[in-house]
């Protein structure tokens, strides 16, 4: 097999890693090195496709079991423990990589339309244009029952003195006579061994455009559009999480030769809460309960997302104890109607200061229980 690194390494996680730890190690990676981000980048590519071979083992229960006792050798149809693992011949090359970015970014992942936004495979053909990326931070309770925020971005519009052809009134680009329009010229060089060699490369004298302009609109720089402000208002759904990104259709950059827009990609931010801790659709919080309710048992209220909630403690609860609260989690991003649980622990609230006639009390029921609370 070709040398690889280990698949932990590659996510820079420890091997006894949970699975959101290699989550959040492959989002950060696959955010980092997604082509979209790094045009024309092949070191950054196949770092991305790196770390989502490393995540699509990692994060599958059997995989991660078989590349832990077998190594990489576990994926190889020729070795003894290829066949052992029952994973032998697993196909890497044929795996599509832009997927498991959409998925672990539920739905609103970036990219997803695979490598590069061309529309066309010529130089000079239509062409989409790129995707626009900008951040909007959010509360706890705004991601837990989703909201409206207004955003504003830097937006390259239409230039109203050329409609956009970059040229000034009253002409038109011309075809590019080196290129004939095709944005790509092809070269022939003799090589003494291989004989006659034929490449196609980007025009020179256009840029692959397929277009020159000669006499630049003066307001737009012969760009074909001016840099604006521009106000969006962005729905930002129920239970979206820290990281994930709002998909705004054709509000990205404008595409060349008549190509349509790209997208606005808009990432969520989550602020953190004090009192409330997320771990997908699940909420954690703690409370401190007075000895005696522990002890007798009795109705508490606790804090929840949607306001505080009476709950009866049994008689005899240990500190420690966790409860759960169904239903008072996060929704689900595609189906609101569901939504996770909130698991509270209770822990014994031990007064500080007491008062003589209290002090009294505590020592009397200590002894009463046999214990002497003055001796070590």
């Amino acid at each position: 097999m070709a040398e690889k690194r280990d698949y932990y390494e590659v996510l820079g996680v420890d091997k006894n890693a949970d699975d959101a730890a290699i989550k959040k190690a492959y989002r950060q990676l696959a955010k980092k090195y997604h082509p979209d981000s790094n045009p024309g980048d092949k070191n950054a590519e196949a770092k991305f496709k790196e770390a989502g071979e490393a995540y699509a083992v990692l994060s599958d229960p059997e995989k991660r079991a078989a590349y832990d006792r077998y190594g990489h050798a576990a994926f190889d149809a020729n070795s003894a423990a290829g066949r052992a693992s029952g994973f032998g011949g697993f196909d890497f090359n044929g795996m599509d990589f832009t997927d498991i970015f959409g998925d672990i970014f539920g739905g609103f992942g970036f990219g997803g339309g695979g490598f590069g936004s061309s529309y066309g495979s010529s130089a000079g053909g239509v062409r989409r244009g790129a995707d626009v990326r900008t951040m909007v931070r959010i509360g706890f309770q705004e991601a837990v029952f989703g909201c409206e925020k207004e955003i504003e971005i830097n937006y390259k519009d239409t230039c109203k003195s050329c409609s956009g052809t970059g040229a000034k009134a009253g002409t038109s680009p011309e075809t590019c006579t080196k290129c004939g329009g095709r944005g790509k010229v092809t070269m022939i060089q003799n090589n003494p061994f291989f004989g006659q060699m034929q490449t196609v490369t980007t025009c020179p004298e256009c840029g692959g455009k397929g277009k020159i302009i000669k006499d630049r609109c003066p307001d737009c720089r012969g760009t074909g559009y001016i840099q604006t402000k521009k106000r969006l208002k962005v729905n930002i759904p129920a239970g979206i999480d820290d990281g994930q990104a709002i998909r705004l259709a054709s509000a990205g950059e404008p595409g060349t030769n008549g190509g349509p827009r790209g997208d606005l990609l808009v990432e969520v931010s989550v602020t953190e809460d004090p009192k409330f801790k997320r771990q997908g659709n699940t909420i954690f919080s703690t409370i401190s309960v007075p000895y005696a309710k522990m002890v007798l048992g009795g109705p508490i209220r606790i804090n929840t997302v949607d306001g505080a909630v009476e709950y009866d403690i049994k008689p005899g609860t240990p500190t420690d104890t966790k409860v759960r609260l169904r239903g008072k989690g996060v929704p689900y991003v595609n189906n609101n109607k569901t939504r996770g649980d909130h698991y509270v622990t209770l822990m014994v609230k031990v007064p500080t200061t007491l008062n003589a006639e209290q002090k009294k009390a505590l020592r009397a029921f200590a002894k009463s229980c046999g214990e002497d609370v003055d001796k070590a």
